[in-house]
């Protein structure tokens, strides 16, 4: 297994859909997402290079705090969970996702770490944010899973209130239209990627 956040892991999803990115993808073409993550692909495809991403703080923060939420869920639920490298969509090239962690033979559990006010809003009945629910969607589907615990938690708050789990079950209309998405997308990024060499190699010549 690839560790994730290393170098090699970077490489795995080098030009590829990803699970965190599904929400740019289910955007119409015309928006700011879709377009600059078009870009984004071809850029690292045309190149051979990872793209630089930007880290702010709120990020650091859930990567460093995602080893604790993960000892706290499965203390909680009473699971073991396996953690995954990069799992290539069975059936569509140059698309994935990376799992916070396979659980037993059907489930996935999917970590955020937020900042309190968010997490405060989660405890109060807020809905898991689409984009998270779309990210989820696509990480069952690369990995042939039903079920994803989306796992909120916040060090911030008492003990009791530290760690929120909801089970997402696989919408399959949901999931169809994520492929279809994903697919469209794919081919356009292939398409760009085709025509930028033919010309430019057309004006090398």
């Amino acid at each position: 297994m690839t560790e994730q956040r290393t170098i090699e892991w970077h490489n795995e999803r080098l030009g590829k859909v990803t699970a965190s990115r599904i929400v740019d993808v289910m955007m119409k073409p015309t928006t700011a997402g879709y377009q600059n993550y078009h870009a984004q692909l071809v850029c690292e495809r045309l190149t051979g290079e990872p793209t630089e991403t930007f880290q702010s703080a709120a990020m650091l923060h859930g990567t460093e705090t995602e080893p604790q939420a993960r000892a706290m869920y499965e203390l909680a639920m009473g699971v073991d969970v396996q953690e995954v490298g990069f799992i290539p969509h069975p059936t569509l090239s140059m698309s994935g996702a990376s799992p916070d962690g396979l659980v037993g033979a059907d489930a996935l559990v999917e970590i955020k770490c937020p900042q309190p006010a968010t997490h405060i809003k989660t405890l109060s009945g807020a809905n898991i944010d689409r984009k998270y629910i779309l990210q989820m969607h696509w990480q069952m589907i690369c990995t042939g899973r039903t079920v994803c615990d989306f796992v909120s938690f916040s060090p911030a708050l008492p003990p009791e209130m530290q760690l929120f789990v909801q089970a997402v079950p696989l919408d399959p209309e949901l999931s169809e239209q994520i492929t279809e998405a994903v697919t469209q997308f794919l081919a356009k990024v292939d398409e760009t990627v085709v025509n930028l060499n033919r010309e430019y190699k057309k004006e090398a010549a």
